[in-house]
This record gives structure tokens, sequence and C-alpha cells, in this order.
């Protein structure tokens, strides 16, 4: 886990990513030069925060938006509500519990034990507990 990289605008988990190692996660101080992210210029929860000035979607009042990744991605409206709960550093030890515990968060591609789920609150159970 590579803590120092948090959690991602949209909620991801930037600090247990393994899809780009050149990546510093796009909370960083710098994040406005992303010549790295391959992403940074399509994704639309980072371009909202920015609009609206605040440091991830668990910071807006939009409960049900359904914006960007949203849309498609369960698991980051399950963090990002995870964050708005519970607070930054409860997910971030929980997903680093997880991790020890054999929890992975890419298994194939960007698919992992977390994208197994269809419902927030059982994955934030799942979160929280690290059991289904």
């Amino acid at each position: 886990m590579k803590r120092e990289l948090g959690i991602a605008r949209c909620g991801l988990a930037c600090c247990l990513c393994s899809e780009n190692v050149e990546c510093k996660g796009c909370r960083l101080d710098g994040f406005k030069d992303l010549s790295w992210c391959k992403d940074a210029e399509w994704c639309e929860n980072r371009k909202c925060c920015i609009a609206k000035e605040i440091p991830g979607c668990w910071s807006c009042g939009e409960s049900d938006c359904m914006k960007g990744l949203f849309k498609d991605k369960i698991k980051a409206r399950a963090f990002s509500e995870y964050v708005r709960r519970y607070g930054m550093e409860a997910l971030l030890d929980r997903l680093e519990e997880n991790e020890k515990n054999g929890i992975v968060y890419h298994r194939e591609g960007i698919m992992g034990d977390y994208d197994e789920f269809d419902d927030i609150e059982k994955l934030i159970k799942f979160i929280d507990t690290g059991k289904r």
C-alpha cells in the first residue's frame, strides 16, 4: 500500500492502485500537471471537485450523484460514502488492514475483491469487516 497517494477525488483508492506506477494521485500538490495521467482530461469527478473547490466527492452535498465514475463504479461511490461517514483515515486504515488480510484491490486488470458487489451498504460492510 502506498498510503501517501491516498484516495482519489472520485473515491478510488490511489493507495492500492497498480494500474499506473507513475501515478502520483490526483489530489496531491501539483495535480494540475497530470502529464503522467491518461485519464486527467476526461475525469468528470476530478473536474467537478476542482470546480467546486472541494477535496473529493465525499465533501459534496450531492449524495445521489451519478457523474463520471459514479455511473459505473459502485466501488468509487462506496469509498466516497465511507469517507463521508467515517473519515479519510478510517478508510485508509481499513484498506490497509484488508490488504494485509489478503483482500485484493486489483486482481485482474482494474477489477478486484471490492468490485464484486452491487449494493453500496454491503460493500461498506465488507470494507469495515473484511468479510462478505
